[in-house]
This record gives C-alpha cells, sequence and structure tokens, in this order.
C-alpha cells in the first residue's frame, strides 16, 4: 500500500481572493485498527469522498454499478462500423479554472493536471446572427462585467443603461444560503425579466448558461442562476474559460484515479448495484449489493444520483426520519437530454472552434469538434480524414418523439456548419439520459444535507446542499470531500482542506447598497 499524496493549501489558481475553508482539527490519519466505510456510487462524488477517506487510513469499499468509474462522466468502449475502436460517454464538459476541489481530487493522480487542455474561447452564437466571445474579456470582477459590455454585440451601453439597477443589485452580493431565501421561490426567467436584462443578451449569454443546469430558464430557481453568475463572472477572477480533457474520460481520469486508491488499499467493486441498507443498534450498517452480496461497514456514503438516490433510500426501510425520507422521495430529474455524437467521412472546416454555445437553433445548444482536443478523436481524424463532431440538447420535452429531436439538432448542426451537410456518417451514437438534478423553483429546502438523521450516514452529490457557492462537477467534488469530513470529525482525524470562491460578492459598497436595497 502506496503513502497517499496529501496536498496542502496551496493556491492553484489565479484568484487571490478565493477561499480556503479549514478542516476541524484532529489527528493525521488512522494508525491502528480503522473503521471500515462503504462508498456507495463511483462518480466525481463518490470518488472524492473515497479518496480523502482512504488517504486517511479508512478501510473503503467503493461501490459502482456500472463497469466504469465516473458516473455522469464516465465513457465505456464501443466499435464503429469502420471497424475503430472508439470511446463513448455522455459528451462534453468543462472543466472551469474556480473548480478548486475537483481539480484538487484529478491531482491526486496527475499532479501537473497533464490531462487537461484548454480551451481558447467560450464563443456563443445566437442564430439571428449575434456572438459572443470570452476570449478578450477581462477575467478579475467588476473589469469583466465592463469588459463584456465593451466587447459584446448583444449587450451594449444603451442595453446597460436600461437594467433596473435596484433590481440588479442583487447580482453584486450572492450570499450562501442567503441567496436561497431571497431568491429561491423566483424563475431565473422571471428574475431577468424583472431587471429588464436585454431580449438578446438574455438568450444568448444566460439561456445558454442556464440549460446548462439541464432545465429551461422558465423551471430553474433564480438563486441558482445568480449563484452561477457569482461564479462563472462576477464572483470569482478565474473568467469563463476551461479546460477538457485530452483523451476521453476513462483513460485521461478515471482510470488512474481508480489506480491511486487501489495503491491506498480501497476495493474497487464495479458493476456492483447496491439495492438497500439495513441500519444496525449498533450504528453499523449492512450494505446489500445484487445477488445476495452483503457487507457490515461503520459508516457508508450514499453517493448516488437522484433516481438512485430515491431507490436506495425507499428500499432502505429503517434508515432517516419520515420527513427525510419524504423529501428524497420528492427530488426530480431534469428533462431528458440529447448526446449525438457523429463520425463524418470529411473534415469540419478549419477555424471552427473546439466547442460552440447556441442558441435559437430549435433545441441544439452547442456543438463540440472532438477532434480539435481530444486525442482519441484526433488520431481517428487523421487516420480516415474526417472529423468527431458532438451535439447536445439540453431540457427536451419529455413527449417528444426522439428520432425526430435526432434529424432535427443535425439539420441544426448543417445550418451552422454547411460543410457538414454533403458528409457521410461512418457512425453515428445518440445518448439518451434523464436523470441529472433540477432544481426547481421553491425546491431548495427540500435538497438534502450532507448530514442525515443516521449519524453514521451522509450524503454526497450535485444533488446535495453545500453551504458553498459551487455548481456542477465541482458541487459534487465538494459535497464528497465534505462528507469524507464530516465522517472524519466524528472520527476526531483531520479531513480535506477545501477551497471555493468568495462567499460574497467582491464590493463591499456593491454588497451594502444591495442589502440596503433589499430592505425596501
Amino acid at each position: 500500500m502506496s503513502r497517499p499524496r496529501r496536498p496542502g493549501p496551496h493556491r492553484h489558481g489565479r484568484d487571490r481572493r478565493a477561499e480556503v475553508l479549514l478542516p476541524p482539527p484532529g489527528r493525521e490519519r488512522f494508525t491502528g485498527d480503522a473503521p471500515s466505510t462503504a462508498v456507495v456510487g463511483g462518480g466525481i462524488a463518490g470518488l472524492a469522498a473515497a479518496t480523502v477517506l482512504a488517504e486517511r487510513g479508512v478501510q473503503v469499499t467503493l461501490y459502482e454499478r456500472e463497469d466504469t468509474l465516473g458516473g455522469r462522466v464516465a465513457g465505456w468502449p464501443v466499435r464503429l462500423a469502420d471497424g475503430s475502436p472508439a470511446t463513448m460517454s455522455r459528451g462534453f464538459h468543462a472543466f472551469f479554472r474556480q473548480y478548486y476541489n475537483l481539480r484538487g481530487l484529478l491531482r491526486r493522480a496527475d499532479p501537473g493536471l497533464t490531462a487537461l487542455t484548454g480551451l481558447p474561447d467560450y464563443p456563443l452564437h445566437h442564430r439571428d446572427g449575434m456572438s459572443d466571445s470570452f476570449a478578450r474579456v477581462p477575467r478579475t470582477p467588476p473589469f469583466s462585467a465592463l469588459g463584456f459590455v465593451a466587447l459584446s454585440p448583444t449587450f451594449g451601453l444603451r442595453d446597460l443603461a436600461a437594467i433596473d439597477p435596484r433590481a440588479a443589485l442583487p447580482l453584486l452580493d450572492v450570499r450562501v444560503p442567503e441567496v436561497y431565501e431571497r431568491f429561491d421561490r423566483v424563475s431565473a426567467e422571471d428574475f431577468l425579466r424583472r431587471i429588464n436584462f436585454p431580449e438578446a443578451a438574455r438568450h444568448l449569454a444566460f439561456e445558454v448558461f442556464s440549460r446548462s443546469f439541464f432545465a429551461d430558464p422558465c423551471e430553474l430557481s433564480a438563486a441558482e442562476l445568480l449563484l452561477m453568475f457569482h461564479i462563472y463572472f462576477l464572483g470569482s477572477s478565474e473568467g469563463l474559460l476551461f479546460d477538457v480533457p485530452c483523451e476521453p474520460f476513462p483513460q485521461a481520469l478515471w482510470q488512474p484515479l481508480g489506480a491511486y486508491l487501489r495503491r491506498l488499499g480501497t476495493k474497487v467493486r464495479t458493476g456492483t448495484a447496491v439495492h438497500r441498507l439495513r441500519p444496525h443498534p449498533d450504528g453499523t450498517v449492512t450494505v446489500e449489493a445484487e445477488d445476495r452480496d452483503a457487507g457490515r461497514y461503520q459508516a457508508v456514503v450514499l453517493a448516488l444520483d437522484t433516481g438512485g438516490l430515491r431507490q436506495v433510500v425507499a428500499a432502505s426501510g429503517q434508515l432517516g426520519a419520515p420527513s427525510w425520507r419524504e423529501d428524497i422521495a420528492a427530488l426530480r430529474t431534469a428533462p431528458p437530454f440529447l448526446v449525438s455524437r457523429l463520425w463524418l467521412d470529411r473534415p469540419v472546416r478549419a477555424g471552427r472552434p473546439g466547442f460552440l454555445g447556441t442558441s435559437g437553433y430549435d433545441g441544439l445548444d452547442n456543438i463540440s469538434v472532438l477532434d480539435r482536443w481530444e486525442g482519441e478523436a484526433s488520431r481517428w481524424a487523421a487516420r480516415t480524414g474526417g472529423s468527431v463532431v458532438e451535439l447536445h440538447a439540453y431540457a427536451v420535452d419529455a413527449n417528444a418523439e426522439r428520432k425526430e429531436v435526432q434529424r432535427r439538432v443535425l439539420r441544426q448542426l448543417h445550418e451552422i456548419y454547411p460543410e457538414t451537410a454533403d458528409a457521410r456518417t461512418v457512425d453515428v451514437r445518440h445518448e439518451w439520459r434523464a436523470d441529472c438534478p433540477v432544481f426547481p423553483v421553491g425546491g431548495h429546502h427540500r435538497r438534502p444535507a450532507v448530514r442525515t438523521p443516521h449519524p453514521q450516514v451522509v450524503l454526497a452529490g450535485d444533488l446535495v446542499r453545500t453551504g458553498l457557492p459551487v455548481a456542477l462537477m465541482e458541487r459534487a467534488a465538494t459535497s464528497g470531500f465534505l462528507a469524507a469530513n464530516a465522517l472524519l470529525a466524528d472520527w476526531n482525524v483531520r479531513g480535506q482542506i477545501l477551497w471555493t470562491v468568495p462567499r460574497s460578492g467582491r464590493s463591499r459598497l456593491l454588497g451594502a447598497l444591495a442589502r440596503r436595497a433589499s430592505r425596501y
């Protein structure tokens, strides 16, 4: 068993106002008999929890239903129609620079983050011809907002002057959990209308972003929209540029991290679904997996997606108080989304961006040209003279005819990149999923926290309330660290250091004005 790599509070981002959160004091790690812990779920949250626990000497067993690690950022092998081996996944994910805890997790197996490469821009394009770019926008607030106004064709000084300043002030003073107390019962769409945000910029800059939460702006809580604006734009100086993996997710990220966990002594059990938990009077918990496989543990981390958590809790009749169980049962998933990946027999025109956010294209939300940045796709394109293109459609109507949606987004690709219209499709894979959490208007108070009614069972995942300004993959990683820290604190062992973007607005004056305006 190798010794763990224990990162300290070293700054890895550019934002000098990023905050560090130290765990409660305690001994460094277990040196004698260590407790046994089951981590149920091998996605980002489960991997984060398992890593922190294993580094501190806990006996960890990691259960994952699928054959590969990574959860909703996993990948799996496929064979293309031309005989080529390839890796399919649920599609593009942006690894933003302010994802401090996720990046800290990945550094365990890749200290220099060499598996990630930066894309030069985050371009956004609307069907009416308007486009925005963030490559030249300053990254440090408030210059980021001023630079966006100065450079954007969709948001000019006249639009800025039309905004209701008093209604818009909360954008400058986002605090958790206060933002949920004030704005969770308002939709993102209503909030934008309330502040008189210009129509073109609303569709381009905000609808694109909010749909990245797999929800329609009319259904998404305004608190989540304000939090997103704080994380990516007004609260952090990391900016809106991001990294992507140089190879498919398994090879770049999860296989190295899985190997790191195994070196620490973690038992990694992929292809093993957990069905229920049975708590015992002595505080231990039996984890029942498929084929009558059961193990008894001193603690459990449930790091499941929304549907998986609902199923396990429903089957675990003795777990938790009735009100908590009702809240878990009430959790919802976002509408279906589509990922279409096409292997084409000719290249996409030189100069097309590796990623393009789109709006107004009848459901098509973004286009990725994978061979511009992913090694496997690049090698296939170089060998065949073709290209690998991926299309995303979020928040699809659950009653829509799926094949028609697939045809429709392909037509939109042909409109945006006309050179693809005459390309022959060597192979195509469509992934339909509906398992992402949704953050509806008024739903925050029912979302579970890390702690559960059972002292030795904790939750992790991007559906969990963390009390910190984090979202998407960073929320998953942060919640996994918090779940591990909760258990370690009970055992008097020092947990993981956390980083976060500033937990309030960057300007004291503007923050004071926003709080004053909220009283009237």
